[in-house]
This record gives C-alpha cells, structure tokens and sequence, in this order.
C-alpha cells in the first residue's frame, strides 16, 4: 500500500539530514584551504572542484550517516525527488555563476557561496523546521557582507562563513533528528 504524501513527508522529516551539510563543509573547508593556498587560477578550480563534488561527497557521507542515499531497498519517497530537484536547480544556476566569473572571477565565490544554497529554503517547507530557512538567508546575507568587507580575501573569508554557517545548520539538524 502507498504511502500519502503526507506520510511520505512525515517519513522524509524524520531522517537525519546531516549527510549533504557534512559534504558541503567539507567541500567548502577545500575551497577556502585553496583560496588561502593557491593562486587565482587555483582558487577557482578549487572552488569549483569542491562545491562540484558536494553530491558525491553527501553519497558517500550517507554511508556514515545512517542516511545511505543509494540504498535502494528503501521506499520510494516523492520528497527524495522534491529535494534533488532542488540540488539539480542549485547545480543549473552555475549558469549564472559562470558569465560573471568570467567578468570578474572575484565575482565566484559570492555567485556560488549564494545560488548553492537556495536548496536550502524548499528543505525548510518539507521537514517544516525553520532550520533551512536561517540556512539560506544567513548564508547570503552573510556572503554578500564579507564578500564587500574583505575584497582582498573573498575566496577565503567566503568559505569560512559558509563552512560557519553549515556547523550551526549541522547542530540543529542533529538537535532536532535525536528529538525525532
């Protein structure tokens, strides 16, 4: 017997989430290091290396997590679809990201420290916790200012908000999994 949405809701809530936030501080800890370490031309393959293997890095996470995102004797879930539609459309918007960097390749860190984290608002609307919603409004707000305070260090001090802001995300995420 299927499942109704709501169930299915309820069932997608009830996970932990923490598999896809562990990789995207990881991935952001590389591009940060990068953007200390490197050159210019080597902090922005760095930065597009890392939050290009975010996804991999969340399937491999999932392992650890409990969360196993290629188990496939799991049931079907709509809401697994909902959520990697909206990675998918964080993933398209490199389609924004990319024009500017060619512009202005400072321009990078900002474009993508923001649009790779719009998946985080429709995450708050399924698990109808606020969490997601402090994830993506923070996260931007936050960018948008280090990126104009420290115009010398974007590709470093961008990186530290986002890795920042996904150890609070994190926290609560697992605050909220072990009351569930």
């Amino acid at each position: 017997m299927a499942l109704t949405l709501e169930e299915q809701r309820s069932a997608f809530a009830s996970r932990r989430l923490t598999a896809m936030p562990i990789a995207g501080t990881i991935a952001w800890c590389v591009a940060g290091v990068c953007g200390a370490l490197m050159t210019p031309t080597g902090a922005v393959w760095g930065l597009f290396f890392a939050t290009g293997s975010i996804v991999y890095l969340g399937i491999f996470v999932s392992r650890f997590t409990g969360e196993d995102f290629l188990d496939r004797s799991k049931p079907k879930n709509v809401f697994d679809s909902l959520f990697f539609s909206a990675i998918l459309e964080a993933v398209l918007v490199y389609a924004i990201a990319i024009p500017f960097f060619l512009r202005d390749y400072t321009s990078l860190p900002l474009s993508v420290g923001i649009l790779s984290g719009l998946m985080w608002a429709p995450l708050s609307w399924i698990i109808e916790h606020w969490i997601g919603f402090v994830h993506a409004v923070g996260r931007t707000v936050l960018v948008v200012a280090v990126w104009y305070i420290f115009p010398t260090h974007r590709f470093v001090v961008v990186p530290i908000v986002i890795v920042a802001v996904y150890i609070f995300t994190i926290a609560v995420l697992e605050t909220r999994w072990r009351r569930v």
